[in-house]
């Protein structure tokens, strides 16, 4: 799906969120990268093969 120099990551790469935005529908909270991911506002991710990657927001203040 990926058309960019370099590609972007894989769906399934512990970077797949750092592919760029291809549709982002900010007032539905969501996000589909060049990868096929489906990013959400909660920080929950799904990925093309419809698998759930939970939210993981940080859970502690920086102190």
């Amino acid at each position: 799906m990926c058309t960019h120099t370099p590609k972007c990551p894989a769906a399934d790469s512990p970077d797949a969120e750092a592919a760029r935005t291809i549709a982002a529908h900010p007032e539905q909270g969501w996000s589909l990268l060049c990868n096929a991911l489906l990013l959400f506002d909660d920080t929950g991710d799904l990925l093309p093969d419809g698998q759930i990657i939970a939210p993981h927001r940080p859970t502690a203040s920086p102190v």
